[in-house]
């Protein structure tokens, strides 16, 4: 009798110390890194039901592997949460990969001939379209420009049946060609629109350049293009393109997206793919529309994790300024280089306290786009006024995308307020060859992309890459937050203000999960939370930083389920 008592006892104990649950999948033998200061590094991690059932070491997780457990070795592989993309713009990404993209074009030659050849296959009267070009990144400038801005005239020659379009890389102005031109009308006696310029030479002539709010008297004469396709056509391609930015983000570790202005069209679409199950990727939208078009059509919103987590629309977005390298950054003072020239107010400010009120009303979140230091002084002004409104609403997590130019009086105010700096690390180094030309070096200095300010001040700062405006790439955009170095030259810019290894990842995962009130979901790698993973070649948080470009992305799993797998 007793020793059945103690078969009974021991039976009991190991049995207690079984799992209860079998993983779907196991990944073993990593360098898993998990952003969760409690358990910062395992080495192995088990997956059921799209969350994370168990993390430890091999022999810990080994226990939950059942019979239909796939289990993948990861080769001491590093492994973190994957990426999230916390501001940038999917449609338009999808849009840019059809069409032509010069993100990496040298000069204006290069870019004629890439749409030179375009026109070769295309239709008269279609037009074509591309995005990416940045007059001040070009090895050389042109012989005949106007502020750095190219003449049409090599354009329309090689385009003369073909209207033509290409949206500057910052997506605050757009080029056309002289047909694009005669469709919208443009003649000397074009004025120029509130918040907008068409750049002219001095016989008053438009060289081909729109920047801000003057690309809508060319997207005006584009629409009327596109009203002739048939919706089944412009549906199909739209489509088309969100299919090639998922494929696009999950190759570079991207698991989720927080997306920078969608239509109410495109938010109905999202919400659909999600629901039956058709998105690779995790998105996160803000609306854009103008305050008239949005005040009545408030009515379900906001959405939340529709489609098994799989969409989310709960904020706003609005624009105050424009962009640094078209000048249309909002400043305090003058450009150094555009005398007696302070960049534009792109909508006014009572448009914009009327959407502050409507997030407020409709428990949503206000995301402006403020880059000048005026804008963002302006912006936070708007944001305390609307605060002071609600003192019983707290955590509105409202944020202010971009944060570019800030003056140092300002960073402390951020905190104060609990508004949150969306900035990008990759638009430091992109626009560092311009910015002392554009604002002076003791703006550029204490003012331009101030991550260690903010951080210092107790800030959140995310991360992320304006794609397109830049490529989706979180890699080149965390090299540029550790280092504040470009790639190509190793220029480095006031490398002061940089982040630690630690706070970029955080920036890239828990830091943009907590800025969309995802961070029970996502962002690191804990029990129950959802099975996003990337796997790399490099270990971000501790590789030479000469290394940290070579990193390949091995492996990207959403919910567990791997999305995609280097050949």
């Amino acid at each position: 009798m007793k020793y059945q008592l103690l078969l009974v006892l021991l039976l009991s104990v190991f049995f207690s110390c079984q799992p209860k649950e079998t993983a779907d999948q196991i990944l073993t033998n990593g360098n898993i890194y998990t952003v969760n200061e409690a358990q910062k590094t395992v080495q192995a991690i088990a997956i059921k039901n799209n969350r994370i059932l168990a993390l430890g070491d091999n022999l810990e997780i080994e226990k939950y592997k059942g019979e239909q457990t796939t289990v993948i070795d990861l080769n001491g592989q590093f492994a973190m949460p994957g990426f999230i993309e916390g501001h940038a713009h999917f449609s338009g990404l999808g849009d840019m990969l059809l069409n032509l993209n010069f993100l990496r074009s040298k000069n204006w030659e290069e870019i004629v001939e890439m749409v030179a050849e375009k026109a070769k296959t295309a239709n008269p009267g279609e037009w074509i379209t591309g995005r990416g070009w940045h007059q001040e990144k070009w090895d050389k400038t042109p012989e005949k420009n106007v502020m750095g801005y190219p003449y049409h005239d090599l354009l329309s020659e090689v385009t003369p049946n073909n209207p033509v379009i290409l949206r500057h890389a910052s997506g605050h102005g757009v080029f056309a060609n002289k047909a694009a031109m005669a469709a919208a009308g443009i003649s000397l006696e074009t004025p120029n629109p509130t918040g907008g310029e068409i750049v002219r030479d001095a016989s008053g002539e438009a060289i081909g350049m729109f920047e801000e709010r003057a690309m809508g008297t060319i997207y005006s004469a584009y629409n009327e293009y596109l009203a002739t396709l048939s919706e089944e056509e412009k549906t199909a391609r739209w489509y088309e393109g969100i299919s090639l930015a998922e494929q696009e983000c999950l190759s570079k570790g991207v698991t989720s997206f927080q997306d920078a202005g969608s239509s109410f069209e495109e938010v109905e679409r999202y919400t659909k793919m999600a629901e039956d199950g058709e998105l690779d990727i995790r998105l996160w939208a803000m609306i854009r529309r103008p305050y008239n078009e949005m005040k009545d059509k408030m009515d379900g919103l906001p959405i939340i994790d529709a489609g098994n987590n799989f969409f989310t629309c709960r904020a706003i977005k609005a624009a105050i300024d424009g962009a640094l390298g078209s000048f249309g950054a909002w400043m305090l003072k003058p450009y150094s280089d555009k005398a007696e020239f302070e960049g534009q107010n792109v909508s006014p400010i009572e448009e914009l306290k009327n959407i502050a009120g409507l997030c407020l009303e409709n428990d949503l979140q206000y995301c402006v786009h403020a880059i000048g230091d005026r804008g963002n002084r302006m912006t936070l002004d708007i944001y305390e006024e609307a605060f002071k409104t609600v003192p019983e609403k707290k955590n509105l997590r409202w944020r202010i995308e971009h944060a570019q130019h800030l003056d140092t009086a300002d960073i402390p105010r951020f905190k104060e307020l609990s508004v949150i700096a969306s900035m990008q690390g990759i638009h430091c180094t992109s626009d560092a060859p311009y910015v002392v030309k554009r604002l002076g070096e003791e703006r550029a200095k204490y003012g331009a992309y101030p991550w260690r300010s903010l951080i210092d001040a107790g800030v959140l700062v995310t991360n992320g890459t304006d794609a397109p405006v830049e490529d989706v790439d979180p890699i080149e955009s965390f090299y540029a937050s550790v280092t504040r170095k470009r790639v190509d030259s190793g220029m480095e810019f006031y490398p002061e203000q940089k982040m630690t290894r630690d706070e970029a990842i955080y920036s890239y995962t828990l830091g943009n999960a907590f800025a969309a009130f995802e961070e029970e979901n996502k962002g690191s790698l804990e029990i129950g939370k959802l099975a996003d993973i990337v796997v790399l070649s490099k270990d971000l948080s501790k590789c030479p930083d000469d290394e940290i470009m070579d990193t390949e992305i091995i492996m990207s799993m959403v919910g567990g389920v791997v999305k995609y797998e280097q050949k």
